[in-house]
């Protein structure tokens, strides 16, 4: 298992590729939603998979449940008093008005993701003091990588649509995503050290945020596309992380 240090640059590394491809690609929506849904699916099996189980074994159930719920609760209210917590998951709420409006908006956005992006972070970074499984670590990585591609790739697509140019919009999503790296610095050399007890309540907290996006971002998609490729995209990022916790489960 690579160290949380490592997994922290790898994330980071896929939300500059995302961004990358936003400033070198056009892709129509039908791509960037089904990406959006695979994503969003990969969020949901690793915390009904890996996250919830792993918490559920070290606490009590009710304590993990409030956990999550203020996970939930945070990105719920970030969303609906400041900006959508991630341009990826609510991409189909970015139509060419948004767009022309950039500037009214942005420094809410900017705020929202970093936060968002502290936590991605954050959730790598305690791995090296939860009593949690490879299988789970190894789930949670492969799920946050497989989102900051299409979240590095919404936000440089939308700066690009506001007007900035290629490089600058890659600037911009190389700054606002390097709150990842903040994120994974502050859980490997602060939050890491504390009981077990606590990571499993803060690994909560970070599950109910990503039931947050992974229902937001389908149920978004849904709405205004079709349904049967975003349950499709969607059903396939579950799977993916049960059967990568099946597998590593089985050879551990």
């Amino acid at each position: 298992m690579i160290s949380p240090l490592w997994q922290v640059v790898a994330a980071y590394v896929f939300a500059l590729a995302g961004g990358s491809i936003s400033a070198t690609l056009r892709l129509e929506h039908k791509p960037l939603c089904a990406l959006i849904s695979f994503a969003a699916g990969t969020l949901l099996g690793v915390t009904l998979f890996a996250i919830l189980p792993e918490s559920l074994s070290n606490n009590i159930w009710w304590a993990v449940a409030l956990a999550a719920a203020s996970g939930y609760a945070l990105f719920f209210f970030i969303s609906k008093y400041v900006h959508h917590v991630c341009p990826a998951c609510a991409a189909s709420h970015f139509d060419a008005d948004t767009t022309r409006h950039f500037s009214d908006i942005a420094t809410a956005l900017i705020i929202a993701l970093a936060i968002h992006s502290t936590t991605d972070g954050l959730a790598l970074g305690i791995q090296q003091g939860a009593p949690a499984t490879d299988a789970t670590k190894w789930s949670l990585f492969s799920a946050l990588c497989i989102h900051k591609v299409p979240e590095g790739l919404a936000l440089g697509s939308l700066l690009i649509g506001a007007g900035l140019r290629r490089s600058g919009a890659l600037g911009w999503v190389a700054a606002v995503e390097a709150t990842t790296l903040l994120g994974g610095v502050i859980g490997i050399f602060f939050v890491a050290k504390v009981s077990t007890f606590w990571l499993g309540l803060i690994m909560a907290h970070v599950g109910g945020g990503f039931f947050y996006l992974a229902a937001h971002a389908v149920l978004g998609e849904m709405l205004k596309h079709g349904k049967k490729l975003v349950l499709t995209s969607f059903s396939a990022g579950m799977a993916l992380i049960a059967l990568l916790n099946i597998g590593l489960r089985v050879l551990g």
